[in-house]
């Protein structure tokens, strides 16, 4: 684990940003909205809270992270590159034949992946299972998943809420990215799972509401969890789709998006003035 300053994390976040941009620029299209909502949650959990090491990326007492929500995909592949995990020249390949990188996570191809996700709904139910086999092996490792908000109408997502509980795996912390829209629209319009907290607390999960793209909550909320629990974690991250790139945010149409070269340059330029303003907070701390 690795603890940094919180405007440290902001930089980092940003710097993971303009990767998911400049993956989009080569592939020329994606799932860009949610990888920018839930972008903050990831960096802080690989930079910040995670026991893991990317150059040993299988080690068996490894935290691990199950992004549930696969098509976001573009949000842990810039985290992982910014991590470590493998060289940064690889996000140029992002969408072509044959890369690594490919639209959805794929545990076969790319170090730091540890399940192939993007069938909406299963990534709970499989943070659950690892949860349970690293406790039947007696290993104090965590597992980290993140689901998206869009994504809580697959009933698979309760079977795997009720089975943390009753199995009574502390070990297992599910952030929700609630950034209010999917691809067909608002999410209390497609189909309405709100009270989302209170539906993981009837289900005997410790529950906690933050801003997903605030760092320092995050930070905050981490803290407070304690391994040691017999009851799982979930934290109702409320967030903005599209976070940071101010022509997408909050729009269905940032979901899958087709930039042209003047909006990409754009977002691109917005993005690198910001890292540049934090990069001076940081000097000036």
């Amino acid at each position: 684990m690795r603890r940094l300053a919180p405007q440290d994390l902001r930089i980092e976040a940003e710097e993971a940003r303009l990767l998911i941009l400049r993956m989009l620029r080569g592939g020329r299209s994606g799932h860009v909205g949610g990888a920018l909502s839930c972008v903050d949650i990831l960096t802080t959990l690989y930079f910040d809270e995670m026991d893991i090491d990317p150059l040993e990326p299988t080690r068996p007492d490894r935290d691990r992270f199950i992004l549930s929500a696969g098509h976001k995909a573009l949000a842990q592949y810039a985290v992982l590159a910014r991590r470590g995990y493998f060289p940064e020249p690889w996000v140029d390949t992002y969408s072509d034949l044959g890369s690594r990188l490919a639209g959805h996570p794929d545990m076969h191809k790319l170090p730091g992946v540890e399940a192939n996700t993007g069938a909406l709904g299963h990534g709970l139910s499989i943070a659950c299972g690892i949860a349970l086999g690293l406790r039947l092996q007696e290993r104090r490792s965590r597992v980290f998943v993140v689901l998206g908000d869009g994504e809580l109408p697959e009933g698979s997502n309760w079977e795997g809420a009720a089975m943390a509980a009753h199995h009574q795996l502390g070990n297992v912390v599910a952030f929700v990215d609630v950034n209010d829209l999917q691809i067909s629209g608002r999410t209390a319009d497609v189909m309405n799972m709100e009270p989302i907290a209170d539906k993981f607390a009837a289900f005997g999960w410790k529950v906690r509401t933050i801003d997903g793209n605030d760092v320092e909550q995050i930070q905050g909320v981490l803290a407070e969890v304690d391994r040691d629990s017999s009851s799982p974690t979930a934290v109702v991250a409320k967030t903005t789709k599209a976070k940071g790139v101010s022509i997408l945010e909050d729009t269905a149409a940032s979901h899958y998006w087709k930039p042209a070269a003047a909006e990409m340059a754009e977002a691109e330029a917005e993005i690198r003035a910001r890292i540049q303003l934090l990069s001076l907070q940081a000097v000036a701390r």
